[in-house]
Parts: structure tokens; sequence; C-alpha cells
């Protein structure tokens, strides 16, 4: 059985991490799926009891979601309408169990092709704040997450919080998700779409779309053709976008790559449908 480390600063994480290599953990609702052992092998770095590291602020530039942060806390927390397709992706994130235990950090860091909660936080524009002994980084969560079960984490180095910019925290949001059931199933495609609409022209688009590839990704040619179209008219804008050119889903036991495909499509138009419903 390997050393379990459990610090309460955040400073003794870093240095356990900068001279043992420890695996950080926090809810371990994947650590432990993702392993037929009977026990995790070789050191543990448990983040839940650091200070600071759980909940949502507003700070002067933005929203700071520490590391730590349950989904669980992301449903309970009084957030602006641009947040509604992450709160929406937290309901549909496994059962109660997983959403008290599970942390936005652990969900990005897994670098699951179908985490439910990147699509959203694609489409806020949101960035990660990686701490080390030797100084704090910033980087696009476009930048992190870079393939299945891939990020660009330095071993040395601790997710400390998700960062949203205020300019992303604009308009109305919605996420949906296919799967065979309604909960408690991994995305066969997934889609977050956000859209800030004054005087019926759309001025800021974001649309993500996760299980349809190594990495969610975001709809850039559809986002473009969005903004400054006429609300009216945003429906048309999906067909043309041709964003099954910009997908590659694979063939697994929940769908083939063709059905992601198609199922994606439909779930952008809903979801583009569904926004801007809301304001009518």
């Amino acid at each position: 059985m390997g050393i379990y480390h459990r610090p309460g600063k955040l400073k003794d994480a870093l240095a356990v991490l900068a001279t043992t290599g420890a695996r950080p953990v926090a809810g371990c609702t994947d650590v432990f799926a993702g392993t037929d052992a009977q026990e995790l092998r070789g050191e543990v770095l448990d983040v839940t009891a650091i200070d600071g590291l759980r909940g949502i602020s507003k700070t002067h530039v933005g929203w700071r979601i520490g590391a730590t942060t349950t989904w669980r806390d992301v449903l309970g927390t009084k957030l602006p309408p641009a947040f509604d397709m992450l709160q929406q992706a937290a309901r549909e994130i496994g059962g109660l169990q997983v959403q008290n235990a599970g942390t936005v950090a652990g969900n990005l860091c897994n670098g699951s092709p179908a985490a439910d909660g990147v699509p959203p936080l694609l489409a806020l524009n949101a960035q990660v704040e990686l701490a080390s002994e030797q100084g704090t980084r910033i980087i696009d969560l476009v930048d992190f997450v870079i393939g299945p079960r891939a990020t660009t984490r330095r071993e040395d180095e601790l997710v400390s919080a998700v960062l949203v910019p205020d300019a992303s925290v604009s308009g109305d949001s919605r996420f949906l998700k296919l799967g065979a059931r309604k909960h408690l199933v991994i995305s066969i495609a997934m889609v977050a779409v956000r859209l800030d609409v004054q005087d019926e022209i759309i001025c800021d688009a974001a649309v993500a779309i996760g299980a349809c590839g190594p990495v969610a990704t975001r709809a850039e040619v559809l986002e473009s053709a969005l903004v400054g179209t006429r609300a009216d008219q945003a429906d048309r804008l999906v067909s043309t976008a041709r964003l099954e050119d910009v997908l590659t889903p694979i063939s697994d036991v929940r769908g083939e790559a063709s059905y992601r495909k198609a199922a994606a499509l439909e779930l952008v138009q809903r979801g583009i449908s569904d926004v801007l419903e809301m304001r009518s």
C-alpha cells in the first residue's frame, strides 16, 4: 500500500508534489472506476482538506471556482444565467453521491472526452489555474485538456481553481446531453450553448460540443456566423456551418460515429432554440 497524504495547506501539498510525484485526488469518483486494483498504488495526495480550494466566488475580473468545489456546490450557488449550462450539466453528472463528492477540477483532470463539465466551461472561456512551488500559471481550458486522459498539468502542479472571465458571463445558456437514459450514463453527445442577444441581434455566441472527438471542441465557424445575426434567423445557420466536418467521434457500444454526429447537430439546434425561447 502506498503513502497517503492529506495536508491542510496548499504550500504543504505543493511540497509533496515536488518531492514525491504523488497522485492528486479529491472525490475519487473516476479514480477507483479506472482501476481494477483493490487499492490505489503509489503515493496519493488527498486535496480535500486544503484551505481555500473549495467554493465559488466573484472576483474583480470574473468568477473563481475552487478546485475542490463539488457539483453539489455548483448547484447550490446563485450564479448569473450564463452559468445555467454548467448547473444543468451538474445535475446530470452521476447520481447524488457522485455530485456530492465529484469535483469540478477532477472532471477536467480526468481528461475524458465525455466529461460533462468541459463543454459548459469551454463555452464560458474558462481558464485553469495551476500552482506549484515555482509559482502559479494560468492557461486556457482549451489548451489544458489535450486528448483522452491527457492534460498539460505537470507532475509538480496542482489545479487550484477554474477561472471564468467577466466578459464571458453574458447572455443565457443551455446544456443538452444525449445518453441511453437520463442519469448515471456516459454521454453519446452533449452540447453547451451560450448566446447574448441585444435588441434582437446576437452579439456573442459560444457553442461547445463534447463526446464527439478526442476532446470537447468549440464550434467556431458556427459561432462566427451567429454573431451579428438576428435571433429569429439563428436556427438556419446550424445546417450551413458544416459542423459535421469538425467532429471526429468514434463508434462504440453507445453509438456509431455517424449517429453521434447527427445527434450533436440536433442538440446544437435544440440548444440554440431553447436559449432563444428563454427570452420570449
